[in-house]
């Protein structure tokens, strides 16, 4: 593991940001098992052995086991929510606001990071299908339909969320990166809690070079899925979507787990601030939103 990794773990898994991306690639095999029985408890065991089973977590990219049911299951949901995207996007009317940020970005022979609340995953699906972006997707059974989903809409996808095959995953985007493709993730997927980002993004800026770019989709006229833990939102037909871009949060290379933690809280502003803009564009007169666009796009 990495450097920068913390000294003593206890049972907590590991927080990502702790641990150096260019120590671990290739250096950690996630069919090892642990170098000894566990016992039986987790507060019995010795710190070592608590140590080398956490990490494998974060290591471990295998797709969960599933019952046959569930397995049958994966293809159907998949083409329906397929159907579902690919009929409702082309009705959907986007503008974007502070796209300059990007273009500079680009023009500099970069690639993005994009980080984005799980609750606008469906315009965002839309409006980033075939750029080849490489989002973080996990590997329990929302994630498997749903990367099939991902994929024919032409994004890549990295296996691995913030509570198993993280590292992995990070490792996986970083490459990507270097090939030339920009990154996505569904912050504070894919179980919440809802609005709290997680530190990926900036352990994978250090890493890549590359700056974070936060934004935000609002569509004017949705559905809101009140029971789901992120109030998932469904665009209505032809609605109008804003989609708000955050200025580029960059990482040094050589950046210390506490100027991780103040990026990772820089981010968290970030996100918020474009989400609550953009939540309340449709609420400003049209003399405001052009003051707003004007700020935005400076």
């Amino acid at each position: 593991m990495g450097a920068n990794c913390v000294a003593s773990i206890g049972a907590a898994p590991i927080p990502l940001y702790y641990t150096r991306l260019d120590a671990m690639e290739g250096s950690h095999n996630t069919n090892t098992p642990p170098t000894a029985p566990p016992p039986a408890t987790a507060a019995e065991a010795p710190e070592e052995t608590r140590y080398v089973s956490t990490a494998n977590v974060h290591f471990d990219t295998g797709m969960r086991e599933l019952s046959a049911f569930r397995r049958a299951q994966i293809p159907v949901i998949a083409g329906a929510v397929y159907s579902v995207v690919r009929t409702l996007g082309p009705t959907l009317r986007y503008e974007h606001i502070g796209w300059q940020h990007a273009e500079r970005v680009y023009a500099r022979g970069l690639r993005v990071i994009w980080p984005f609340w799980h609750q606008c995953i469906l315009p965002v699906l839309w409006w980033g299908r075939y750029r080849g972006v490489v989002v973080m997707n996990s590997t329990n059974f929302d994630g498997q339909w749903m990367r099939r989903v991902i994929e024919r809409f032409g994004f890549g996808t990295a296996q691995g969320s913030s509570t198993r095959g993280g590292l992995r995953g990070l490792a996986v985007m970083a490459q990507r990166m270097a090939e030339g493709k920009d990154t996505g993730f569904t912050i504070d997927g894919p179980r919440g809690p809802r609005y709290v980002a997680k530190p990926g993004p900036a352990m994978l800026a250090r890493k890549s070079g590359c700056p974070i770019i936060p934004f935000h989709v609002d569509a004017e006229q949705h559905w809101t899925f009140e029971k789901t833990w992120d109030k998932f939102q469904f665009p209505r037909p032809f609605s109008r979507c804003l989609m708000l871009f955050h200025p580029p949060i960059w990482v040094a290379d050589d950046a210390d787990r506490e100027e991780l933690e103040r990026k990772h809280a820089e981010m968290q502003k970030a996100l918020e601030l474009v989400r609550d803009t953009a939540q309340g564009w449709w609420k400003l007169t049209p003399a405001q939103q052009e003051r707003l666009r004007t700020e935005w796009n400076a």
